[in-house]
């Protein structure tokens, strides 16, 4: 698993880079925002791990950049900002974790192998989330196996919900990437196809992959 710190306590950075190679993850370092952006944007990487308060720029600008970018690799944020708001904000930037300090190394590894088992593949234009598994090609969705049948709009819209993995989309900005309308029209509709897609892709499964965050928007943790 190829992992890549951002961090500007030099070390920290080298504390946990050495950590993690001992348990043989491949690492890359940074100390600064800007060159932890322009490592993200050149390299795959299973998993970014990166503080908030850095300098060039901060973790939730280089998250908000990353997913700006279309980019669904899956980032753990760290900081000793702890407040509830803080987290928030943390999360809604696009983070997919958020771990306060200081904290244990064990439980950063296991929240490392937790996100890199989470990541959505996009190899061979397929996308996985636990047991849901998308064919962006042939159209086809199945849920443990199961494979269920959507309209042409009921996928784009989950696709796009999908490719937005941990992140919060509005519904305008739903409206503007599925429908392709520049403004909000007023209508229900998005609400009612959130509504179709979860009696299709949630209705038996415990594990709810459509979640709504009241007053803002539609999220897909897992």
């Amino acid at each position: 698993m190829k992992i890549l710190i951002v961090e500007d306590q030099k070390s920290t950075a080298a504390s946990l880079g050495q950590g993690l190679r001992e348990l043989n993850f491949d690492v890359d370092l940074a100390y600064d925002g800007l060159t932890g952006n322009e490592l993200a944007m050149s390299s795959a990487y299973d998993v970014i791990v990166t503080d908030i308060i850095m300098p060039g720029i901060n973790g939730i600008e280089l998250c908000k950049n990353i997913r700006n970018r279309g980019m669904s690799t899956p980032i753990l944020m760290l900081s000793a900002l702890d407040s509830k708001e803080e987290i928030i904000h943390g999360l809604e930037s696009g983070g997919d974790d958020y771990l306060t300090k200081p904290f244990e190394f064990r439980e950063l590894v296991a929240r490392i192998k937790a996100l890199g088992r989470r990541r959505v593949n996009d190899d061979n234009n397929k996308i996985v989330i636990g047991d849901l598994h998308i064919d962006i090609g042939s159209k086809q969705v199945k849920r443990n196996g199961v494979r269920i049948d959507l309209t042409p709009k009921e996928f784009r819209l989950l696709e796009y919900l999908v490719r937005n993995r941990g992140h919060v989309v509005t519904k305008t900005d739903i409206i503007k990437n599925v429908w392709e309308i520049e403004f909000d029209p007023g209508t229900n509709v998005v609400e009612v196809y959130i509504n179709y897609l979860r009696k299709k892709i949630d209705k038996d499964s415990e594990d709810r992959l459509i979640q709504t965050r009241f007053g803002v928007g539609y999220i897909i943790e897992n």
